[in-house]
């Protein structure tokens, strides 16, 4: 198995159809934070997400489904680090809990993944690997500033890269969803 991202480049005709979804996915970002400052509006979060994530998955892009190692592995490394995280760090703030609230952290961690891990990393890719990883983990921490403040910056930055690393070593933006889930219920069970 190769390591390497087929390198095929995308064309102006690609470029069109990737650009708007990457547009609209970041201004869905900062309507969440419109959103979740007027009060805790599940329909609306669940109606942005479900957008989000039907339109990442839309885009056609390049194949790259080379795993580099299995993903039962990969998914344990991620998990390992976010619980190793969770268990030596202590909240900043207590988040609110509860069934609905569970729910639609899950369905905020696979559409974040579905845009930042399918969509932006898939588009980077062929440019580079390590571009992908990082350019998809600066732009994942950039804009959970909004929500959280500018120190959150450096941790979703490493919360980033290991979910970049996790898409690269599976071959699958759906592990790094996975994981994501699980730290997002770390975050509002602690």
């Amino acid at each position: 198995m190769s390591a390497r991202v087929r390198s095929e480049r995308l064309g102006p005709l690609d470029a069109a159809a990737w650009v708007v979804p990457v547009v609209i996915g970041l201004i869905l970002f900062f309507v969440r934070r419109a959103i979740v400052g007027t009060g805790f509006q599940v329909p609306a979060l669940l109606e942005i997400y479900a957008v989000l994530a039907a339109m990442s998955v839309a885009v056609p892009l390049p194949d790259d489904r080379n795993r580099i190692l299995p993903v039962p592995v990969v998914l344990a490394a991620g998990i390992a680090a976010f619980v190793a995280v969770t268990l030596v760090t202590h909240p900043v703030a207590r988040l609110p809990h509860g069934p609905e609230v569970l729910a639609l952290n899950t369905v905020a961690a696979f559409s974040e993944e579905a845009f930042f891990r399918r969509l932006v990393y898939g588009v980077v890719a062929p440019r580079g690997v390590m571009l992908a990883v990082v350019g998809s983990a600066v732009l994942f921490a950039a804009v959970h500033v909004p929500f959280y403040g500018s120190a959150v910056f450096w941790v979703d930055l490493g919360a980033g890269l290991v979910l970049g690393w996790q898409r690269w070593a599976s071959g699958s933006w759906v592990t790094s969803g996975a994981t994501h889930a699980l730290a997002n219920a770390l975050a509002v069970l602690r």
